[in-house]
């Protein structure tokens, strides 16, 4: 992410879902691990894929489009979240992708925070809203499993 105007942009945006955003913010710039608990279901849910499939999922999906939404990585966990549309989580069926709701919250780390922390941006928010969709992200996931099944 270039730039201190994105970055305050992509920290609203994530703050805006915040039960608090000027105490999310706060805490974000205090915690060492920067990063913060946020509600999922009111901006975006999150589908988490394992490691692999997140990561070649990801590379489709780049390959493919100027710019999808948000990705996170958790470094010991070896899972991959795409942050996607509210109410993505309660329609979505599929075997291995854990889908992240209303009633459900997330570990974000703070955009433009580059240390420390089990989780990280693979694709930072730009502070625009803009989400992966999922319908193009179920077709990644496709392709990204037959190029692994066949590697």
């Amino acid at each position: 992410m270039n730039g201190t105007a994105a970055v305050r942009r992509a920290v609203e945006w994530l703050a805006s879902v915040a039960p608090d955003p000027v105490a999310c913010r706060r805490e974000w710039e205090q915690r060492a691990d920067g990063v913060v608990l946020l509600p999922a279901g009111k901006g975006w849910d999150v589908l988490i894929l394992p490691g692999g499939l997140g990561h070649a999922t990801l590379a489709v999906l780049l390959r493919c489009l100027d710019r999808p939404g948000p990705v996170l990585a958790g470094f010991e966990e070896g899972r991959v979240g795409f942050l996607v549309p509210p109410g993505t989580a309660g329609r979505w069926l599929g075997t291995g992708v854990r889908a992240v709701g209303r009633g459900a919250w997330v570990v974000v780390p703070r955009p433009g925070r580059e240390h420390g922390g089990r989780m990280r941006w693979l694709v930072p928010p730009d502070g625009t809203g803009l989400l992966t969709d999922p319908v193009l992200l179920e077709i990644a996931m496709h392709e990204a499993v037959a190029g692994l099944t066949e590697g």
